[in-house]
């Protein structure tokens, strides 16, 4: 075997770990007293099929039942190619018909009922949904309300993403690999920012490397474009880009995530173009310094709430407090969001640690008209954590840039 060969087949998601996943999902299923789980959230389609295309904006869903195989139900026009990601057999993927996409007077989760209906999964029982998933919308519910009356229905509180949270040997092997990508990316977008440079040209550098991505790693389409708060609205996360040129002065937060078949590893950096203010470079230096204090303080074993507050103390010893949160689980994502919607950091987060374990640590301080962003993704082992992601871990100064 070429060792182009192994790499490819190191990772690999086969299909043990997928009845494997399957078999953990039932067992929630159980202990939640569902007879059947209706799955929407397209990175929870993937974990438990491996099916993976652009088709989540429109309605889909794969029926879980306790016993028996899963139903997966899409549009018909994907339905017909699903066979080349899914593992799910080509006889248990229905595809609805054209002519229900974008209707008014009928839904295609009317449909759906129907082949539910008609593959005997009609009868009475408790069946979970997804009531958090950002793609099951009002009209897709009602549809399954109304075409399943038999079922109680009940939100099953993002059961699969709790299956999701501990990852297997092979799904480390991904996100070390999506990993490389964002420290690719990083650097990219640290060499693009300049005074005078775009925004959206530092953007388009960043995508480039993250689409393009390393040796050993390709690059895959992230679920969150690149972030770059800029100048005083630095104070605020989440923002994009325009085609706004940067000033000489300001200082620049780039947070990003690399992808690799559908895996993410974000990361965060701020950049100043020229010597920092004194309240900056000092912000910097005491979120540099409590970052560090919570990669070593995470350790099986330990509650979230704990490590948590390591940085709680160290930030109000500095006469600072961060409202928000420090940081979430990560894995598989799909747009809009690459986190799991599970473990917080934060101080009322009581979930033990475990190896196998991913988190996206994101020491984000936004201040009054400036702040400074500097994250790690690390994943948990039996001694502590592994560091994921690669960027030098302080503000970075461009001086003359």
């Amino acid at each position: 075997m070429t060792d182009e060969r192994m790499r490819e087949d190191e990772g690999r998601i086969g299909d043990a770990e997928l009845a494997q996943r399957l078999e953990r999902t039932r067992d929630r299923m159980r202990h939640a007293g569902l007879d059947g789980l209706v799955v929407v959230d397209p990175a929870n389609l993937h974990y438990l099929t491996g099916y993976d295309a652009w088709s989540f904006y429109m309605p889909q869903l794969l029926f879980v039942p306790l016993e028996g195989e899963p139903l997966l139900i899409m549009r018909q026009m994907d339905a017909g190619g699903a066979h080349r990601t899914a593992r799910t057999p080509r006889e248990r993927i229905l595809g609805y018909p054209e002519a229900l996409v974008h209707r008014r007077d009928v839904h295609p989760f009317d449909w759906a009922a129907e082949q539910l209906h008609a593959h005997g999964f009609g009868g009475r029982g408790r069946i979970g949904y997804e009531a958090e998933a950002h793609f099951l919308s009002v009209r897709s519910f009602h549809a399954l309300e109304r075409g399943l009356p038999e079922w109680t229905l009940v939100d099953c509180r993002d059961l699969v993403n709790w299956v999701r949270l501990v990852k297997s040997p092979a799904e480390l092997v991904l996100l070390r690999r999506a990993g490389l990508v964002a420290s690719a990316a990083m650097r990219a977008g640290i060499d693009a920012v300049a005074a005078g440079a775009r925004q959206n040209d530092v953007a388009a550098a960043i995508q480039h490397a993250q689409a393009t991505g390393v040796e050993g790693a390709d690059g895959d389409y992230p679920a969150i474009v690149p972030m770059l708060p800029t100048g005083e609205s630095a104070d605020t996360p989440h923002m994009t880009w325009s085609a706004r040129r940067l000033g000489a002065g300001e200082a620049v937060s780039i947070e990003l995530a690399g992808a690799h078949r559908r895996y993410h590893a974000p990361l965060a950096r701020t950049i100043s173009l020229g010597v920092p203010d004194d309240r900056l470079r000092e912000l910097a230096d005491i979120t540099a310094e409590g970052l560090q204090l919570v990669l070593d303080g995470l350790r099986p074993g330990r509650a979230v709430a704990e490590v948590h507050a390591l940085w709680r103390d160290h930030i109000a010893a500095h006469g600072i407090e961060k409202p928000s949160r420090l940081g979430y689980s990560i894995g598989i994502g799909y747009p809009p969001d690459w986190g799991e919607r599970t473990v917080s950091i934060r101080g009322d987060d009581e979930t033990v640690l475990e190896p196998g374990m991913a988190f996206h640590v994101i020491a984000g301080m936004w201040m009054s008209g400036y702040g400074c962003e500097l994250s790690e993704s690390v994943a948990l082992h039996d001694g502590g954590v592994e560091v994921l992601t690669d960027a030098p871990r302080e503000l970075i100064v461009r001086e003359g840039a």
